[in-house]
């Protein structure tokens, strides 16, 4: 039962994050890329820090220096995101995003000099394909937008995989925290240093922003954080890596998006490269066994 609580929940995450690409899209028509990535985690860390007070008395140096390297690579992820969607679609967006769990292995390898099994390369190179049916024209051109969401993507996979070394030793709750704070203090430097003190106070414009900050960062962080207790990462890798499909959705229905049949084929081909990655077909291996039996 708390299995499929927990699948439920990331799900919810999944959708969350999904709608995200839609608010962070219409939030651009009325603040700047800087401007609502320092909205959205002041505000995911002003809540985090209410709700889990008590916690912050037990923070350590240690957590401190982890979570402000996650948090440096989270800002830089959000900010090439959120840049890189001024010139492409939130379809297109959330797609693109999704590849940085194929990068992951490539991280490991060359840094910690991990060996790379067949279906984490098979994956990568299918990956790679389905990022260039996507992106590339006949002229082989790519859309800024496009490239600025690899570079993202590049940018998560670093954040993933830093969390990942970084949890095993460290609270998540806090270093979830000490990370959101970074990312906000890095966000108003930014938003300092490039003069962008004048904020907008259309209500579109606020309330998507705001739907960021309060959904698509806090509750989902800290649902994402309930949930991983009850089912496995696999499971978990698989079921956010959906969040790129309800982007679609929602761009389709909010956003009224022409999604193109090369966007459908490329979608598919990124897809099938992050489950290939991360199940390692185990579940035709199950089957097999099961039919011998």
């Amino acid at each position: 039962m708390r299995k499929h609580v927990g699948e439920i929940t990331l799900t919810i995450v999944a959708i969350i994050w999904g709608s995200g690409f839609v608010a962070s899209a219409v939030s651009l028509e009325h603040f700047t890329p800087y401007q609502i990535l320092a909205i959205r985690f002041l505000v995911g860390v002003l809540l985090l820090s209410l709700v889990f007070f008590k916690k912050l008395k037990m923070i350590k140096k240690s957590t401190i220096i982890k979570g402000s390297i996650i948090g440096f690579f989270l800002y830089l992820a959000f900010a090439l995101q959120t840049v890189g969607l001024q010139y492409t679609t939130p379809s297109k967006n959330a797609f693109l995003t999704a590849v940085n769990v194929v990068i992951v292995p490539f991280i490991a390898f060359f840094i910690y000099k991990r060996k790379m099994d067949k279906f984490e390369f098979f994956g990568s190179i299918l990956a790679i394909t389905g990022v260039g049916v996507i992106s590339l024209k006949l002229t082989a051109e790519v859309n800024l937008g496009d490239l600025l969401t690899l570079l993202c993507a590049v940018g998560f996979a670093f954040h993933i995989f830093y969390t990942a070394q970084f949890v095993k030793d460290e609270d998540p709750i806090l270093l979830t925290i000490i990370q959101m704070a970074t990312a906000a203090i890095l966000g108003l430097i930014v938003v300092l240093l490039k003069g962008e003190t004048s904020f907008s106070m259309n209500v579109e414009g606020v309330s998507n922003v705001l739907y960021l900050g309060v959904f698509s960062t806090t509750i989902a962080f800290l649902l994402q954080t309930f949930a991983q207790k009850y089912t496995t990462e696999t499971n978990a890798a698989i079921i956010l890596s959906t969040e790129a499909l309800w982007g679609m959705v929602f761009s389709i229905i909010l956003l009224s998006e022409v999604i193109t049949i090369k966007m459908i084929m490329g979608a598919i081909l990124i897809l099938i490269a992050i489950i290939i990655s991360e199940t390692k077909l185990h579940f035709f291996k199950k089957k097999t066994i099961e039919e011998v039996l």
